[in-house]
């Protein structure tokens, strides 16, 4: 695989592919934070159109995994990033979880140069084979991170905390926060189901499964 972007800012790129642990002050953890919103909403779009007999939780469940740290590292992989990667001490389950940062680092580059509809073009090309592989929707986020803290918490389950919804009335912002296994992630959306989704996603990055 081959990523079909040649970027005109070559210290951006570098940026995107520099890893906190060696650089604290100019890496890839902004960029990773435009990527994360960037390569949801594209995904999210190819789904809506893709499947068009899914109901809202069906096409959460695929969007959960198309956009996990799993699928984003084997993208990674495909693509040889780790060949130009400035990262630290990459072992164990950490591998995986450095790797999907900078795949979605790359993608926010690649919207900060190019905008919009160039990143999202170069997403599709990545992912609608993907997502057509996809032919039962899988676990959502929630229910993977669920899964996962019971099997190896001694059968404990994650802790979920609301908070007041922030933004306009008819347009709120909803946030949560998750804990489970001494590590705590917060995430947003447009209703509380997704904000914990979002929350139990980032921790699952996090846990690095």
């Amino acid at each position: 695989m081959k990523l079909n972007y040649e970027f005109r800012d070559k210290k951006l790129l570098e940026l995107a592919l520099t890893q906190s642990g060696v650089n604290s002050a100019k890496n890839n953890e902004r960029l990773e934070f435009i990527g994360d919103r960037v390569l949801g909403l594209s995904v999210a779009e190819l789904l809506y159109k893709m499947y068009p007999n899914d109901a809202e939780g069906g096409l959460a469940r695929r969007h959960a995994t198309l956009v996990s740290t799993e699928t984003l590292a084997m993208v990674a992989k495909q693509l040889e990033i780790e060949k130009h990667l400035h990262h630290g001490h990459m072992t164990g389950g950490k591998i995986n979880h450095i790797l999907a940062n900078a795949m979605e680092a790359i993608l926010g580059a690649i919207f900060l140069e190019s905008g919009f509809d160039v990143a999202k073009q170069v997403i599709c090309e990545i992912w609608t084979d993907l997502a057509r592989a996809e032919i039962v929707a899988p676990k959502d986020a929630k229910t993977a991170l669920q899964e996962y803290v019971q099997k190896n918490d001694k059968g404990t389950l994650p802790e979920y905390i609301y908070h007041e919804p922030t933004g306009f009335s008819h347009n709120p912002v909803f946030t949560a926060t998750v804990k489970a296994m001494g590590q705590t992630a917060t995430g947003t959306g447009s209703s509380k189901k997704e904000a914990s989704i979002d929350a139990a996603d980032k921790l699952l990055k996090i846990l690095a499964i």
